[in-house]
């Protein structure tokens, strides 16, 4: 938050709640909600100061720069 830019993918995971805001952003960013399975089951693109609540629970939530990744509903991602 607060940054003028942004070079990093951030993963979240166990989450208790699958909401995101934009509040204080200063660009768009991609946030992909990933179930327990490592299967995308919901993207939102997002403008600053903007809310999203996901479809389900997800059990991991990653989040970068609006464009940057070509990840679509339904891919499976591989991650540790």
């Amino acid at each position: 938050m607060g940054k003028k830019d942004f070079n990093h993918i951030l993963l979240f995971a166990n989450l208790r709640d699958s909401s995101i805001h934009t509040m204080f952003m200063r660009f768009e960013i991609d946030v992909y909600f990933i179930d327990e399975n490592k299967r995308v089951f919901d993207k939102a693109s997002l403008k600053p100061w903007r809310f999203y609540k996901a479809k389900k629970q997800a059990k991991y939530v990653l989040e970068t720069k609006k464009g940057v990744l070509k990840i679509k509903i339904g891919d499976y991602l591989d991650f540790i």
